[in-house]
């Protein structure tokens, strides 16, 4: 069974539930696609296995429920924790944690609401915000705003566009993808600056041995 038909039969027999606990599974597992649950659910209450509100409250409770779940996986982590991961990446140091860390104090609630509302990383932000222990009451009203948000314009989308809701994952699947490019793009601009950056030093540190070297 491929996995619209399995979050299709989830629905048409648990109801609301049932879609909650679909988008609680994708929080956990991004891969899983939100851009196809959300829709199919405004699909399956616009046949009225389902209300519209339902729909709504219930996939936003398990957006909620699942960005608690990774928030204690990062609260399990701790800072210390992932400062001594660092430490033992290629390539990574302390400081880019530390960087890190202070650009989320600075944005951690703004991050929170908007992340939500952005593919892929609308799961991972969780992470960072029990790292850094957010106060838990902010945290999970900011999730269920921005999740609320994402959550009601996808399933809108689904319930009027009826047998064509599949129409919504062509175009938010397309944001998906340039939201991984863009984070694939970084990632090599980080590795290739940061083995210059070696290159140079290493450079720079012959040249001091071999001007050492013919004073002596």
């Amino acid at each position: 069974m491929n996995l619209v038909a399995w979050v299709t039969d989830l629905m048409q027999s648990a109801g609301a539930p049932g879609a909650a606990l679909a988008i609680a599974l994708e929080n956990l597992f991004p891969p899983l696609p939100s851009e196809v649950f959300l829709p199919l659910a405004g699909f399956t209450a616009a046949q009225g296995k389902m209300s519209l509100l339902d729909a709504i409250l219930w996939t936003t409770f398990g957006s909620v429920v699942g960005a608690l779940l990774l928030y204690w996986v990062g609260a399990a982590l701790g800072r210390d924790r992932v400062r001594r991961i660092a430490s033992r990446m290629p390539l990574v140091r302390v400081s880019d944690v530390d960087k890190t860390e202070a650009w989320f104090l600075r944005n951690g609630y703004r991050a929170v609401f908007f992340g939500r509302m952005i593919p892929v990383f609308r799961s991972l932000i969780s992470i960072p915000a029990g790292v850094e222990r957010m106060r838990l009451v902010p945290f999970l009203g900011y999730t269920a705003a921005g999740s609320l948000l994402w959550n009601t314009a996808l399933i809108l989308a689904g319930y009027l566009l009826g047998d064509n809701w599949h129409l919504v994952e062509q175009y938010v699947g397309l944001g998906s993808k340039v939201v991984l490019g863009l984070a694939l793009v970084a990632v090599v601009v980080f590795v290739v600056t940061r083995l210059a950056r070696r290159r140079d030093a290493a450079s720079a540190r012959e040249r001091r041995s071999a001007r050492l070297g013919s004073r002596q």
